[in-house]
């Protein structure tokens, strides 16, 4: 196995993870906690935010690996692949580091820092109901891009690994 298929193979794998845990959000967790109050919607999303925001070391392997190896795919991938491969290495790289990552940096982890701010015991129902109608519908929105653009990086992802 060259380096290349090794680094495909391994780009497959953290790419899926990450999307199996946006996907995760869009369909289970959001959905699940819309049904709380305000105030507990809101204190259960900062729960499970802090797990992330503490840099809990699986969830930042995977998420900050994904990057990682996309980024070493691309290097790699630049001297060996040509023609249709190349091309879906670019896309596939690209639909990833833009259609997730960056969002992700740009918007959702902004929002998420913005929610952790708010101490939900010292907040009127009014204040509660603002925070979470600033936060949730833009956050879903954004998550579920993400969603749809870290599938379809690693369909492409696979497909380059099948063509390979």
């Amino acid at each position: 196995m060259d380096l290349l298929t090794l680094l495909l193979i391994i780009t497959s794998l953290l790419c899926g993870l990450t999307a199996g845990l946006v996907f995760t959000f869009a369909v289970i967790v959001m959905p699940g906690i819309k049904k709380f109050k305000d105030k507990e919607f809101i204190q259960s999303f900062q729960k499970m935010d802090s797990i992330i925001q503490n840099n809990h070391p699986l969830f930042m392997l995977v998420w900050v690996g994904s990057v990682l190896a996309v980024l070493a795919s691309l290097v790699i991938g630049f001297k060996s692949l040509v023609g249709i491969e190349f091309m879906l290495l670019i896309a596939a790289s690209a639909i990833y580091l833009l259609g997730v990552q960056l969002p992700t940096g740009v918007i959702n982890v902004p929002l998420n820092n913005k929610l952790q701010t708010y101490v939900t015991e010292s907040m009127n129902d009014e204040e509660l109901k603002d925070t979470r109608a600033e936060f949730e519908d833009r956050w879903n929105l954004w998550n579920t891009i993400r969603t749809l653009f870290s599938v379809i990086s690693v369909a492409l992802f696979l497909v380059l690994l099948v063509l390979t």
